[in-house]
């Protein structure tokens, strides 16, 4: 597997809170694990929109195998551990880990969608 200078980027901002405005906020943790089948890049992570009180609204995390989605379900017996949560009662999602930097692009756009959307409401 090829290195990820992303890697270095998302751990750079374990622990961070970001805030978005109107009491929403980010939290991203993220640290180095040795590589295993489950996560083969080397890193944990947990990347959470949270809404002003404190209820995570979106999230993008590896801490535990979701599901695929049941027109999958005999596409293996692989469950991914990189998944999203799209809205607070979603169980997880499987995501597609191609590196770091994608990953961040990827939470920041949905972050995006997402509070463009609890704004209109």
């Amino acid at each position: 597997m090829r290195e990820d200078l992303g890697i270095t980027t998302l751990t750079d901002l374990h622990d961070q809170i970001i805030d978005q405005g109107d009491g929403y906020w980010i939290k991203i943790e993220a640290w180095v694990v040795p590589v295993s089948k489950d996560i083969p890049h080397g890193v944990r992570y947990a990347l959470t929109l949270h809404e002003p009180y404190g209820k995570r609204i979106l999230g993008y995390d590896n801490a535990h195998a979701v599901k695929p989605p049941k027109k999958f379900k005999y596409a293996g017996t692989r469950l991914p551990y990189d998944h999203k949560h799209r809205h607070v009662s979603d169980k997880g999602v499987p995501y597609e880990f191609k590196d770091a930097h994608q990953l961040l692009s990827d939470f920041f756009v949905e972050v995006d969608r997402v509070l463009k959307e609890a704004r209109k409401s």
